[in-house]
């Protein structure tokens, strides 16, 4: 490792910084600073990916989006898991299924920081999986069959993800998940040449990570505050799960404003909607209500759902109040896990006045 090789990495942080100077880019005091804050995320997340638990020979479990380090509209719902694998190898998980919901693993090839997609090469779910009586179970993850418990590889297959949902984090708790390779030799001793490559990867995931999602945003400001289905093709590609249907979107509100969502969820195995910032970041859910699921909301007698975001809570007729957190705009996800069904969604922006006077507030003053 040679001084200039460590200044390149540098002024390859630097570049990064060019999203800021995206023209479309919303300039105001936030937005900005939200957006300087995610490259720093997007940097702590990528020496992890490109370093920490880069080696296919010695996987690991880590998380690619939580509480403070977020990409393309996390589930706050949601435990991830990520480890680097390689299709050249077999692996073996181990777990035990804990008491969530829904859990899907997914073996995956490529990067947003080198082919620019996440295709999927595999894909298995905690109801097909052969476990006992405790709920211990093993897989076999690999580029030929095994009998089993077996996730598939492809050759290029480079990566998994893991989703895990809760219906609420309090009550219910996550699968633990452990990986070791079954036929891999050598080392894991620090080589100074692997550790430029590594090194040099970094910048490249967080340039594009953040230019994919940025135009998402582009693309998603063509309907601002509606939610029409997405592209699923575009979200598989980016590393979605095939057994969640995705409406991604834009929102945008004054102080006066109020953006209210009305649906009826299918059958299916879970749901959630969630707000998100500029960068598609989701809000900050440990210490604010910006996101609402199949177990929490309150239904109407009919079965459908009401959802009002606004920046002040508008009252107790409105009980899937979801608060903007400060913001003025922002990315927002509907997703429906094995749903029967993708029914229409319906969306329109009201004065918060009029959701005061239907609640009997200010009403005849």
């Amino acid at each position: 490792m040679e001084a200039e090789q460590w200044d390149a990495f540098g002024d390859a942080l630097k570049e990064a910084g060019q999203l800021l100077q995206r023209r479309e880019i919303r300039d105001d005091p936030l937005t900005r600073a939200e957006g300087y804050r995610y490259l720093t995320r997007l940097l702590r997340l990528s020496l992890e990916k490109n370093i920490e638990f880069s080696d296919p020979r010695f996987p690991q479990f880590y998380s690619l989006s939580h509480e403070t380090a977020k990409i393309g509209n996390d589930n706050p719902d949601n435990f991830y898991m990520n480890c680097e694998i390689s299709g050249e190898y077999d692996y073996r998980i181990r777990g035990q299924r804990g008491t969530i919901p829904y859990l899907s693993i997914e073996s995956k090839a490529g990067s947003y920081g080198s082919s620019g997609t996440m295709e999927p090469t595999g894909h298995l779910e905690l109801d097909e999986l052969v476990m006992d009586e405790g709920g211990n179970f093993e897989i076999l993850v690999s580029a030929t069959p095994k009998p089993g418990n077996w996730l598939p590889l492809r050759e290029d297959s480079d990566n998994l993800l893991v989703r895990q949902t809760f219906h609420d984090r309090v009550a219910e708790s996550p699968a633990s998940l452990s990986i070791e390779c079954l036929n891999a030799a050598g080392s894991n001793v620090l080589l100074a040449e692997n550790f430029q490559q590594q090194l040099a990867a970094a910048p490249q995931f967080i340039n594009g990570t953040a230019n994919l999602f940025a135009d998402w945003m582009q693309l998603f400001s063509e309907h601002v505050n509606q939610l029409p289905p997405n592209d699923q093709s575009m979200c598989l590609r980016a590393g979605g799960d095939p057994s969640i249907y995705y409406h991604n979107s834009f929102w945008q509100l004054s102080e006066d404003e109020a953006l209210v969502i009305e649906l009826s969820p299918p059958q299916c195995k879970t749901w959630n909607f969630q707000l998100s910032n500029y960068w598609m970041e989701s809000l900050d859910y440990r210490y604010h209500r910006i996101h609402v699921n199949k177990h929490n909301a309150v239904y109407s007698n009919d079965g459908s759902v009401q959802i009002v975001v606004a920046a002040q809570d508008p009252g107790k007729a409105y009980p899937n109040w979801l608060t903007t957190a400060g913001h003025a705009l922002g990315g927002m996800l509907l997703r429906y896990v094995e749903a029967e069904s993708q029914p229409p969604v319906e969306a329109r922006v009201v004065k918060t006045q009029e959701l005061n006077c239907a609640n009997g507030q200010g009403g005849g003053r």
